[in-house]
């Protein structure tokens, strides 16, 4: 079936699986998928929703059954699968945990791949990578999937979104503390993201797309290259797949949509739906032509786009953007705002009066980004025990679908 813009929404969200005493990881994903399934294949439908594995053993994650026509109902089905899990979970002394990084993961030592169904994928980038580290094994997110029925419309839904990717962390950042320490970055998933892929620099590019505007020129001048710079690592062909594409924003051309990747997964549901809800609002303005027309923002170059993201990864809300040119293109007349004041103008401007996301919303955009939020808790300097109950309050979250708030 055919979806046009905006007509559905397909979203992905991970968790890590943890243990409910120590909080430590537990690789038990395919235990979890294997009772459920009663096979090893990875994938779960259970209705609405489905469930599937990832990388690595400690990590589940829950998606849409195929696009989803309203985003209202998501976030009370995705609350009732994770309470599914989690009482699954409970026999093995389990439980989901949220947040974009596990605090305390050693990825050195508790990292697990998956060996079952698709394992030669997944072997073949911790050939190449190595996968021990938070960059592949410790950072969960969030992806929403917007469909796009040809060429015209892809090249529409593209220009939007690379427009604002350098300030979703603005919204999303969840990742504030990593290996037992707070770190500079509020957005520390990111920071390992963006370098993730090294060893094969066009695998990941400078993570806001280059602008192109077609499926013949995607091909070849994104992922053909990533492909022939990968085949010396990769000769039996495993990696040539639009799966590849480690951009924070990647053409599903095999399912005609974008999928947007640089959303650190949330406390709740409640959350993550509202900051999808609040994107997906933002891009229909944009290619409506909010303040530019959308064929002004077409060319825009890599190089502001991904300046801006680089400090949006380290201060989220905070990072004061002194790109005039960018900001009067979303709308903002000023020679400088934050990227927090950027997207309160633009949850003004875009956002339907009355929205179910509006109380969600309010959260992120007065007290913050559940980073801010976390450090805040936290202190500069936590120990390990204060971290561990912070973290156990995030757990809880999940489990209520309610959002954290210090």
């Amino acid at each position: 079936m055919t979806l046009h813009l905006f007509e559905g929404y397909g979203i992905e969200l991970e968790y890590m699986i943890v243990d409910r005493a120590t909080l430590a990881a537990r690789p038990i994903s395919d235990l979890v998928l294997r009772q459920a399934s009663g096979n090893d294949e990875g994938d779960f439908e259970n209705g609405a929703a489905a469930w599937s594995n990832e990388l690595v053993l400690h990590v589940i994650e829950f998606k849409t059954s195929g696009p989803a026509a309203d985003l209202a109902a998501l976030p009370a089905l995705f609350a009732a699968q994770i309470a599914q899990v989690n009482t699954m979970l409970a026999g093995h002394g389990a439980m989901l945990l949220p947040g974009a990084m596990h605090p305390l993961f050693d990825p050195m030592t508790e990292t697990r791949i998956w060996p079952h169904s698709n394992n030669v994928i997944y072997e073949t980038y911790n050939r190449i990578f190595d996968c021990r580290g938070h960059g592949w094994s410790n950072l969960q997110s969030t992806h929403l999937n917007l469909p796009f029925a040809d060429d015209a419309e892809f090249a529409r839904l593209h220009a939007a979104v690379r427009m604002i990717l350098p300030i979703l962390p603005a919204l999303a950042a969840s990742s504030p503390v990593a290996g037992g320490r707070v770190q500079d970055a509020l957005d520390f998933r990111l920071v390992n993201y963006a370098t993730n892929s090294a060893r094969i620099p066009s695998a990941t590019g400078k993570v806001v797309p280059e602008p192109v505007y077609s499926k013949d020129a995607y091909y070849r001048e994104i992922l053909q290259r990533i492909w022939n710079d990968t085949a010396p690592f990769d000769p039996e062909g495993n990696l040539e797949g639009e799966y590849a594409n480690a951009r924070g924003a990647i053409a599903r051309f095999d399912r005609m949509a974008i999928e947007i990747r640089v959303l650190d997964i949330q406390e709740c549901p409640a959350a993550d739906i509202a900051v999808c809800a609040l994107i997906a609002e933002t891009l229909k303005a944009l290619i409506a032509g909010l303040a530019r027309p959308l064929q002004d923002l077409k060319p825009w170059p890599v190089d502001p786009l991904a300046a801006i993201f680089r400090q949006c990864m380290v201060s989220a809300e905070h990072t004061v953007i002194r790109d005039a040119e960018y900001l009067r293109a979303l709308g903002v007349d000023a020679a400088d705002a934050t990227a927090g004041e950027v997207w309160r103008s633009l949850r003004r401007r875009v956002f339907p009066a009355g929205s179910p996301f509006a109380p969600a919303l309010d959260v992120i955009l007065q007290q913050g980004t559940l980073a801010s939020r976390l450090k805040r808790k936290l202190g500069p300097d936590p120990a390990r025990d204060r971290i561990i109950a912070v973290w156990r309050e995030l757990a809880k979250c999940l489990a209520s679908n309610r959002q954290f708030t210090p």
